[in-house]
């Protein structure tokens, strides 16, 4: 059943459409936030309505295509719709409209300058994930890639001062950089090659090159995909945290590095091919560069204090499990990457929700701060623990199946010592997440002048509130006053930790669709 009944050609226009006529209603009514935000909810909402309508199409076969527009000869602006990109674009846009929500209570709280500006890049830069999604060969894909990285630069700048310019020229210097000297030539020399850049199940390499040819290009996307961040052009992500909060979940769960792993995925499995790929051997050495990326992102996360940054070490961590299952290649192995793609973006952007209710209602950054927040805030503290279950990869969490999944695909492979890395970093996990919620929940409550969130001092819906710290203080055992997150945040971050409930006792629809994707060469049409 098709929840709009139109051409699924004319659903992947308006996909890509909606978005940026959104952005132009949210400057229209730039002047009215009520009406800017109405219009951003509105956006939001269409978009995944017109996505939804197109799973249908995908779960029963058909590969709708659109817009074949000829730049020049063996060069076209195209898109079609196939399961590792139905996947992307359900994650983006639905997540698109629960952070669109939580937007609006997080910018308003903290009172957030230009925010008009800010929904429209957020506009902008989802159609750009759409693009990417829907992408039918590599030249499209690579126009919205550079797009999408423009579009989010201001996101990151937001702020305006000194620390934002900073972590914004990293941004995008680091990400032109690599896909203007490692991505661009990779795709060039891949049409040299091949003679095509259209994503082709089983590949378009196989056969036409061969040996260190091979590793070199793949080395050039690994490295020049420069959103997966693959160690060591990893480190634009920690620097671009200096966003607000809902920029920082907009990175991690919903578009730009999701679009990072999900192009590496999709090229391994379009344009070299698992079989080729599985059979040239030449994936190995960068197999153990991403399992190397795991440990070590972890290792740092642990030394984090500032709690954005220590989510920002783990979302490189998590990255790479999706590099490991598309360069392992064998089935089960790419099944568990494109799953972790939904897994990990909602257990992620749970958290740094959690993070952004935390800093607007209590005005805390850093891990050593949050002592006895979660008797508090015991909801943000609940949701919390639930996404870094997931995260971790415990039942009844989502996190689990696609791990599982991951770690089934690297024995098939008879990689033994990934399938090791895999369960060192859940233990890294454990010992970076867990130990969050389980400082706030039981440990001490910090005394007036601490709790009171530092010189600058917050509004009454922004903070802890004297009388909480008073309570508390006063009376043995401490009793608190519950002071939360606005109540659009807290409607976001429910929605978020329930579904990282929901996709581990429901994982089959995704499943069903990752199953008809050419993990397996000839089972696409």
């Amino acid at each position: 059943m098709m929840l709009l009944d139109l051409p699924p050609e004319l659903l992947i226009k308006l996909a890509l459409v909606i978005p940026i006529v959104g952005a132009a209603a949210i400057a229209l009514f730039g002047r009215f936030p009520n009406l800017r935000e109405a219009a951003t909810l509105t956006t939001a909402a269409s978009l995944l309505l017109v996505v939804a309508s197109l799973t249908p199409h995908v779960m029963s076969g058909a590969r709708p295509e659109a817009v074949d527009f000829t730049i020049v000869r063996g060069l076209t602006i195209a898109f079609k719709v196939e399961p590792l990109g139905m996947l992307f674009a359900l994650v983006a846009s639905s997540l698109w409209l629960v952070n669109s929500i939580y937007s609006i209570g997080y910018m308003r709280a903290n009172n957030e300058p230009r925010q008009t500006v800010f929904y429209i890049c957020f506009a902008v830069a989802i159609a750009s994930a759409i693009g990417i999604a829907f992408s039918r060969n590599l030249f499209t894909l690579f126009l919205f890639y550079e797009t999408l990285t423009l579009s989010t630069y201001p996101l990151v700048t937001h702020k305006g001062d000194d620390n934002a310019r900073r972590g914004g020229r990293i941004y995008l210097l680091l990400l032109l950089t690599t896909s203007m000297l490692l991505l661009l030539p990779a795709i060039i020399g891949t049409y040299a090659i091949a003679g095509t850049l259209d994503f082709t199940p089983g590949g378009i390499l196989a056969g036409k090159i061969y040996g260190p040819v091979v590793i070199g290009l793949l080395a050039l996307y690994v490295f020049g995909i420069g959103k997966a961040a693959v160690m060591p052009v990893h480190f634009w992500l920690p620097n671009a945290m200096v966003a607000p909060t809902p920029v920082s979940a907009f990175l991690h769960a919903v578009a730009v590095v999701k679009a990072g792993v999900f192009s590496i995925l999709k090229i391994v499995v379009y344009i070299f091919g698992p079989d080729f790929l599985l059979g040239s051997g030449a994936a190995d050495p960068f197999i153990y560069i991403a399992g190397g990326t795991v440990i070590l992102a972890s290792l740092m996360a642990m030394t984090k204090d500032n709690l954005k940054a220590r989510l920002a070490y783990s979302t490189i961590s998590q990255l790479s499990y999706i590099v490991l299952g598309a360069l392992i290649a064998t089935k089960w192995a790419l099944m568990g990457s494109g799953l972790h793609i939904a897994m990990h973006a909602a257990g992620k952007i749970t958290l740094f929700f959690c993070a952004g209710a935390i800093y607007t209602a209590a005005r805390k950054t850093k891990v050593s701060e949050l002592s006895g927040l979660g008797r508090v805030m015991p909801f943000t503290f609940a949701a919390f623990t639930i996404g870094a279950l997931s995260i971790i990869g415990l039942p009844p969490l989502g996190g689990l199946w696609s791990k599982w999944l991951l770690a089934q695909g690297a024995m098939d492979a008879n990689h033994y010592a990934i399938v090791a890395i895999f369960m060192i970093s859940s233990l890294l996990n454990i010992a970076y997440l867990l130990p969050i919620p389980i400082k706030a929940f039981f440990g001490k409550l910090p005394d007036a002048a601490s709790a009171s969130g530092g010189s600058g001092g917050t509004s009454s819906s922004a903070s802890l509130g004297a009388a909480a710290v008073r309570d508390n203080t006063a009376t043995n055992p401490p009793a608190v006053k519950i002071k939360e997150a606005p109540l659009a945040c807290l409607i976001a971050i429910g929605i978020t930790s329930l579904a990282c409930i929901l996709l581990f006792f429901f994982p089959q629809p995704l499943y069903e669709l990752l199953a008809q994707a050419p993990f397996e060469f000839g089972n696409d049409p």
